[in-house]
């Protein structure tokens, strides 16, 4: 299902074909040096992770990662959506693109997109996002997009900032 669209991006729910899309994202070292948790293994785990665990929150919540899609060319080029932390007890943002679309305003151009239609899908008037200290990319669209520093904490035993926006 399409969440929205942009005019160089469809931003739209991930799909099981997306499985070799979302494995060659979470499986590389420079994409994931920031993220917590190990890179992907394999196709079929990559498969696992959208069926249990983003395709349970579309389940679940109604929301959750979504697959940023080129229009140029039709392909999955990362992902932008909204995530439900229960330990947070607010919704986050995540954002992940392949390294050929970094600098050219991709993450910002979907970020804007999907926090203008973020209120209707997960109900909810503000939003967090959590960043590794040393991830300045990262850092540096949470700023554009007028987030702020609202503290520190820990995900799976890594320190990250937490940005906040009311939305």
């Amino acid at each position: 299902m399409i969440i929205c669209e942009t005019g160089r991006l469809v931003i739209r729910e991930f799909e099981i074909r997306d499985a070799a899309s979302l494995y060659a994202l979470n499986s590389c070292p420079e994409i994931m040096q920031f993220i917590p948790g190990k890179p992907s293994a394999s196709v079929v785990e990559a498969e696992k992770i959208l069926r249990e665990v983003i395709l349970e929150d579309y389940r679940q919540q109604g929301f959750g990662r979504w697959a940023v899609e080129h229009k140029q060319n039709g392909e999955v080029i990362g992902f932008c959506g909204p995530k439900y932390l229960p330990d947070f007890d607010k919704v986050e943002l995540g954002y992940r693109y392949f390294k050929p679309y970094w600098g050219k305003g991709i993450g910002y151009e979907a970020a804007l997109a999907v926090l203008a239609v973020m209120p209707d899908y997960c109900h909810c008037q503000d939003v967090i996002a959590l960043i590794d200290p040393d991830n300045i990319g990262s850092a540096k669209l949470a700023q554009k997009l007028h987030m702020h520093v609202m503290g520190m904490s820990e995900l799976l035993g890594r320190p990250m900032q937490i940005y906040h926006k009311w939305l």
